[in-house]
């Protein structure tokens, strides 16, 4: 049974363990069950063209988890090469900034010893390790549907193409395969849409805090060699943001004069007017960001959800037939911007539960093994100390967070313990959104062209593709929400929330209607969270569609 049309026949395979996302949690897992017995059946199934493709991540690696599951990384090759040479911290005014010094952070906050990497790049690394060992890797496979044996999660069908707009076969249909393990691993990254489904089936969620998001957007930027610092790390609060969302930036100098430059907002803002992307370009305005790019070209852009919400959020990993890796949990520490590592430690426990659970003849149980491994060993140490900073910020701001959430994180390292406890984030991020009659309309400048760009021509640089004459991947509930409940409630804030511009308000008035232009779609989630009316539903497009990340 699956949970599309019954009375599709597909042939079906079976394995050992399914895995469905080929991120560094996917590799990790499928890497360490080899490594545990290589005789296990294992296959990866990535939506995107191929692995890395739809990768996105700032990012500072912290490599305890690549240390734990690969220690020769170095001598192998890993593109793990740029170490963190300076660590830098500001708060920015609209003209000037403030350095924050590093002695007062809490150690956890220190990035000496990280690496600025191409998350793209070192899963396809990974990816290369896996195949060697034997595992099965299949991109352009996006996973479209769950299969069912009774109450347990037995498999996921993959790979169906050439439907038409309107949902019936074309003249190119195919319609997918099953694939059935005696376990299934989602590794698909934050929001999704299996997830998503499995957290609701199996009520996950209950006894947990609501998961809170930010969206993260990112331009990789070729600069003047003069200024390009190999190893410096930068991040900033404050302008442009203010009071109107909680947020920041983060700037790192990576390799071959490429700086890599990215825009964090917090989806529980309120203002519907607030236009993330907008705000991104203006922080590329600010005179410190802006000498720093002057005379250099953007080469790449993408943008990306990011899960927030952190030890208080963590639903129930394990479920009947499988478990939640990474990001689709949410194992993301919020203060440190950092979540592969846990993603990899999280694969890591998966697998070794699964391969035990195996060895003893078990199959489509729950591995308690895994979610106990996680509540109690590196995963739980990393997120517990850091637990208070994301609701204190979202109740009382950015300076109560960095003074009290300092102070709670500066014992907790100390101590192992919170001495606030752990704070509730209560609404949801949807929840969170105002009325626009209670909010000012927010002017921004235009684009420069030259340091700030309008939307299309940024999505240009994802490279993303969707197969035009196949079905919309973005479904609403009720097609009437946008027009009679959005827009005059909220102001239709899609049209804002969006880093691809794939939702707009075409006409006035009666003429008025909501137009979705899916092809743009990056895959980043942020109308699956946002959407004050919970009316859109983000799921998988046909395999190999959306951006194509070079080296995100």
């Amino acid at each position: 049974m699956t949970e599309q049309d019954n009375a599709v026949e597909r042939e079906s395979m079976d394995f050992d363990v399914v895995i469905v996302g080929g991120g560094p949690a996917g590799l990790s897992a499928a890497i360490r069950l080899k490594q545990i017995n290589e005789d296990l059946n294992v296959v990866v199934l990535e939506k995107g063209s191929e692995i890395g493709a739809h990768i996105l991540s700032g990012a500072v690696l912290d490599p305890s988890g690549l240390d734990a599951l690969i220690p020769d990384w170095r001598d192998k090759g890993a593109p793990v090469t740029q170490e963190v040479t300076e660590d830098n911290f500001y708060i920015l005014g609209e003209s000037g900034q403030m350095r924050v010094p590093n002695w007062p952070m809490p150690p956890l906050m220190n990035n000496h010893g990280n690496y600025i990497v191409s998350m793209g790049n070192v899963t396809r690394w990974l990816a290369e390790q896996a195949e060697a060992m034997g595992v099965e890797i299949f991109p352009g496979m996006a996973c479209s549907a769950l299969v069912l044996d009774g109450e347990r999660v037995a498999g996921v069908v993959a790979g169906e193409m050439g439907l038409n707009a309107d949902g019936t076969p074309g003249a190119q249909y195919e319609p997918g395969m099953e694939l059935r393990g005696k376990y299934v691993m989602l590794a698909e990254g934050v929001r999704g849409s299996l997830s998503k489904e499995v957290i609701a089936r199996y009520n996950l969620s209950d006894g947990h805090e609501p998961q809170k998001f930010g969206l993260g957007m990112k331009e990789i930027w070729e600069i003047d060699p003069e200024k390009f610092k190999p190893g410096t790390v930068t991040h900033t609060m404050g302008w442009p943001l203010g009071k109107n969302a909680g947020g920041g930036s983060f700037i790192y100098h990576f390799e071959n004069n490429q700086v890599l430059v990215g825009f964090v907002v917090h989806l529980n803002y309120a203002n519907p007017y607030l236009y993330p992307y907008m705000e991104f370009q203006r922080f590329k305005h600010h005179p410190m960001v802006a000498e720093l790019l002057e005379g250099g070209k953007r080469v790449a852009y993408g943008a990306r959800a990011i899960t927030e919400g952190g030890w208080q959020s963590l639903p129930k990993l394990s479920f009947p037939g499988g478990v939640l890796l990474g990001c689709s949990a949410g194992m993301v520490n919020v203060p440190r911007i950092k979540g592969n590592h846990n993603a990899m430690l999280s694969g890591i426990a998966a697998a070794n539960a699964a391969a035990a659970a195996i060895a003893e003849g078990r199959e489509g149980d729950e591995l308690t093994a895994y979610e106990d491994d996680i509540r109690s060993g590196p995963v739980a140490a990393d997120l517990k100390k850091v637990r208070n900073v994301k609701p204190i910020w979202s109740r009382m701001g950015l300076w109560a967070s960095l003074a009290l959430g300092g102070f709670d994180m500066w014992v907790a390292n100390l101590t192992g313990w919170n001495p606030l406890g752990s704070w509730k984030h209560c609404k949801t991020d949807a929840q969170a959104t105002g009325k626009a009659a209670d909010y000012p309309k927010i002017d921004y400048p235009k684009p420069d062209g030259k340091l700030s760009f309008d939307r299309l021509t940024n999505v240009s640089f994802s490279f993303t593709n969707h197969e035009e004459s196949q079905p919309s991947h973005l479904k609403l509930k009720d097609p009437s929400v946008p027009i009679e409940i959005n827009l005059p409630e909220y102001a239709e804030p899609a049209q804002r929330y969006c880093p691809a511009g794939v939702y707009e308000v075409v006409g006035e008035g009666d003429e008025a209607r909501f137009q979705i232009n899916f092809q743009n779609c990056v895959h980043c989630k942020t109308c699956d969270i946002k959407d004050p009316s919970q009316n859109i539903v983000w799921t998988t497009p046909q395999g190999a569609d959306g951006p194509n990340y070079p080296n995100m």
